[in-house]
């Protein structure tokens, strides 16, 4: 971690609709802070209330089993921000923060932070906004566990994370493509049974790489896939 200059924070949706001399002076209060790749921002047990925002880069929120398994609960891209939940509530950390690649935050004060949400309603519903989704998505990593099997967890993490492709319009596409660590980590599952679902998924041709980019080039066939698996841990690739 270094120190950085003083920036700004006119990309940070958080704060897109606040008066640009209110923008300024939060700017001014923050603490501005520059970390490398992998490098650690927050640690669960940490007790720092303070909000960060991404200025610069984009950051993964993870967390550990107790056998050390890593699990990844979001990638935090760049004007996006983090560290609200002890803010508002007081209680530790829930989570641990790294930064995905180079990035710079700016660290806000948990005073500071609330007293922003009392006086902005447009801010403080957003911070509601962005809790309620917290919520449904732990609803749903929570059914995916009880009723999907491995194999099927890391089909819908590729469903979850492609996006349609501007250039062809039946095929979807996720870039930057992922480790297969990563996907692992989304999924709750090793990084064995990634690489082997990737590797029969190219051989049936739904999925292809070009450059740093990962195309499902039959999204619905996958959703049935998805579904259509026998809700076993042990469960084989196949179509």
């Amino acid at each position: 971690m270094k120190k950085a200059k003083v920036g700004s924070l006119v990309g940070i949706e958080l704060l897109a609709d606040l008066p640009v001399d209110e923008v300024q002076i939060l700017q001014q209060k923050c603490n501005w802070l520059c970390y490398e790749q992998h490098e650690q921002i927050l640690d669960r047990a940490s007790d720092s209330r303070d909000v960060f925002f991404v200025v610069k880069g984009r950051v993964q929120v993870k967390n550990f089993s107790f056998s050390g398994r890593e699990i990844a609960l979001a990638t935090i891209q760049e004007g996006g921000y983090f560290g609200e939940l002890s803010a508002v509530d007081q209680q530790p950390r829930s989570a641990s923060v790294l930064a995905a690649e180079s990035s710079i935050v700016a660290r806000l004060g948990r005073d500071d932070f609330i007293d922003l949400i009392r006086r902005y309603s447009e801010v403080a519903l957003r911070v509601l906004n962005r809790l309620a989704q917290i919520v449904r998505n732990c609803d749903e990593r929570i059914m995916d566990l009880s009723t999907l099997g491995a194999v099927q967890r890391v089909y819908v993490e590729l469903l979850r994370l492609a996006t349609p492709d501007s250039g062809a319009s039946s095929q979807w596409a996720i870039h930057p493509i992922p480790t297969q660590a990563n996907v692992a980590a989304r999924a709750s599952t090793t990084r064995e049974t990634v690489a082997r679902v990737f590797s029969q998924l190219r051989k049936s041709g739904l999925i292809s790489r070009k450059g740093k980019t990962l195309y499902v080039n039959d999204y619905p066939e996958l959703e049935l896939m998805a579904d259509r698996l026998p809700h076993r841990e042990g469960d084989s690739v196949s179509r």
